[in-house]
């Protein structure tokens, strides 16, 4: 196979017999290089070869920190495999996700698991193809004004699923502290002199920019930025308080835990977690209801704040 062989994330797996979701956490962690052609991520041969030449031994038999570490976190991503087909992957970004994953752990019928940090696309996705145990969806039909369930059954058409809230939370515009700039709402988004940075594709941020962009039939090719994408809200928070974007859109949770920015609320969003039904009569599913109805999780989050938790662990609607 010639080093210049360009491989799917699929192919990859199959040659590092390793599940799909856990060549993306690589790409994601920086440990395996990768690049886009259009939307597909795709990765050299030659850079598989590298990745596999990191964990062996130099010659001589001496060892470096990083030899020792490789093969435990290899260890552990197979650990989590043995329990479940790909190992139990819960997908999605939230902070309530990393809560969940751990009182998971801890609960008698749960389970260990494997966090996915992608957006509500890929989530789907993942679900679909019987590579993630739970995913999590934040998009919004302009059309019927509804959250998720339209793109549930489109995403995973003849596959019954009930989805279940989390939260409902408020959808915004970063901004620098003090709003320099005047910015006050999606219209804001016409002047010339407004630099964005984006979220990527499929994300439910960027799924709702896209939305009202075509409500107000602006064209995202002509707002500064657009083309910019960053992987998560506090990466778009981050890069507006250090002055690299005029503003980006994320949730207020997020933004809260970045110094430097002010955040204007333009509307509420419902945030699920989408289980197949089938899945629903086993332990750790079981385990998973039981904790988002537990007076433990509830208190957790109202704890940190920034939540609607009206509705959390309520069964919104089914497939």
């Amino acid at each position: 196979m010639s080093e210049q062989t360009a491989l799917t994330p699929q192919e990859v797996a199959d040659l590092l017999k390793i599940t799909k979701n856990t060549v993306y956490e690589l790409i994601k962690r920086g440990e395996l290089n990768s690049y886009k052609v259009g939307n597909k991520i795709r990765v050299d041969i030659s850079d598989v070869n590298a990745y596999k030449n990191k964990d062996r031994v130099p010659a001589g038999g001496q060892t470096t920190g990083q030899d020792l570490i490789r093969p435990l976190r290899q260890e552990l991503v197979s650990y989590a495999e043995s329990i479940h087909p790909g190992g139990f992957v819960i997908c999605g970004q939230d902070i309530i996700l990393d809560i969940l994953s751990r009182y998971l752990e801890m609960h008698p019928n749960g389970t260990k698991n494997l966090r996915s940090y992608v957006g509500s696309y890929s989530g789907l996705y993942a679900l679909y193809n019987g590579n993630a145990s739970l995913a999590t969806a934040h998009l919004w039909d302009s059309q019927t004004n509804e959250y998720n369930l339209n793109y549930v059954r489109y995403m995973m058409p003849g596959t019954r699923a009930v989805l279940v809230n989390l939260a409902w939370r408020e959808q915004g515009f970063y901004v620098q502290k003090g709003n320099p700039k005047g910015i006050t709402g999606w219209e804001d988004l016409r002047r010339e002199d407004i630099v964005m940075i984006n979220r990527e594709k499929g994300s439910g941020t960027r799924v709702l920019l896209d939305e009202h962009l075509k409500q107000l039939s602006i064209s995202g090719n002509a707002i500064r930025g657009y083309e910019r994408e960053s992987s998560s809200h506090l990466a778009v928070a981050s890069t507006v308080a250090r002055g690299g974007a005029d503003l980006g859109m994320g949730n207020e949770k997020a933004g809260l835990q970045v110094r430097g920015i002010d955040f204007i609320p333009l509307q509420k969003e419902r945030y699920d977690l989408v289980i197949r039904e089938e899945d629903l009569v086993k332990h750790p599913y079981q385990a998973v209801l039981q904790i988002l109805n537990s007076r433990e999780f509830r208190e957790e989050l109202e704890g940190i704040g920034g939540y609607d938790l009206t509705d959390l662990g309520k069964i919104i609607a089914s497939t």
